[in-house]
């Protein structure tokens, strides 16, 4: 009967003294235009955040010139903060791969290492240690995904430099299929993991149930080093006759509260538009469904993956930096959701 008590006594310190990551918190920058707002720089401060993930562009694949081309490639209307490093992120279409053979990924690697490099230099900065590609790859393109970040790696302007990419739930739990990207390591993107298209009131952003079945028993053995970027971010999923109509950026919070527009479902996020909406290009009828993050939901995800990653140092990424979305969050909700890591 001692020796239970002891091995029951060792199990809760074992258990208690279980250690914590290194957490480096910081925020995605997704705008085409950068501009050093002193609100959102305060968050940086706030966070004391080394760096920014920025995107620089998208890359898609243009049918008339058959090659990938940047899409709304960002500006500089002002310099990143000078304490604050710059993470080039550069979103490419999956399908791209489709489209192109491992000649042009080659081009299109060189290509993006130096658009990347100018940008970096608009940015203020002379230099960066990190390049993330965001790209959310599937089997039938993996091959020349993995080939294209192996042709980044060998370029001579990224000597010395780490690359990293986005890594999707999917991607975690089909790993025989998906297979493991060529690169030092990876950000765990813990959104956009439900079917947006699907009519009914699920939140796509953020789902446990999902993140229970695709990383409950996967993510411990899953063999790169793993950054974790979350949700803050909210918007309106717009169907028409029951079917998908796409996301209404002219809607928000203020526009869904009016009860002159819509009509809440009982305590679900449908709304039902009652008069047509020609601003938001939307007609009697057309239901919203509105879809955020709560500090409850941050808090759950957090503690979910503190018990399957393995402590180390990591970025733990918020996406995105900007003021009205900051605004529903305290600092002191930052804070608990950080030190759950």
């Amino acid at each position: 009967m001692r020796k239970i008590s002891i091995l029951v006594i060792s199990v809760f310190l074992f258990l208690g003294c279980r250690q914590k990551s290194t957490v480096h918190p910081t925020f995605y920058y997704w705008k085409t235009d950068y501009q050093n707002k002193k609100e959102e720089t305060g968050y940086l401060d706030q966070f004391k955040s080394k760096s920014l993930y920025v995107r620089i562009m998208d890359v898609d694949f243009n049918p008339d010139l058959q090659l990938p081309v940047p899409i709304s490639p960002i500006k500089f209307s002002d310099p990143l903060p000078k304490q604050i490093d710059i993470i080039p992120v550069v979103f490419i279409v999956n399908e791209v791969f489709n489209k192109i053979d491992t000649m042009q990924t080659a081009v299109m690697a060189d290509r993006i290492v130096k658009f990347v490099a100018a940008k970096v230099k608009q940015a203020g900065k002379q230099n960066y240690a990190e390049l993330q590609i965001d790209c959310d790859w599937t089997k039938g393109t993996r091959n020349r995904y993995f080939k294209f970040l192996e042709q980044l790696k060998a370029n001579p302007l990224l000597k010395g430099k780490t690359i990293s990419v986005t890594l999707r739930l999917h991607q975690v739990k089909n790993i025989v299929s998906s297979g493991v990207p060529p690169v030092e390591k990876a950000m765990l993107m813990c959104y956009n993991m439900g079917n947006l298209r699907k009519y009914g009131e699920q939140n796509s952003i953020l789902d446990q149930h999902e993140m229970d079945l695709y990383l409950k028993d996967f993510l411990e053995q899953y063999p790169l080093s793993l950054d974790v970027a979350l949700p803050i971010f909210e918007w309106a999923v717009v169907f028409r006759n029951g079917q998908y109509a796409g996301i209404s950026k002219r809607i928000s919070k203020i526009q869904i509260g009016d009860k002159k527009l819509f009509k809440q479902r009982g305590n679900s996020i449908l709304y039902d538009l009652l008069v047509d909406y020609p601003a938001a290009g939307l007609k009697k009828g057309d239901v919203v469904r509105w879809e955020d993050i709560s500090t409850k939901d941050l808090l759950v995800t957090s503690k979910f993956l503190s018990r399957y990653l393995s402590p180390r140092e990591r970025n733990l990424v918020f996406y995105h930096l900007d003021t009205d979305l900051l605004k529903h969050f305290t600092d002191e909700d930052f804070q608990k959701v950080i030190a759950n890591f």
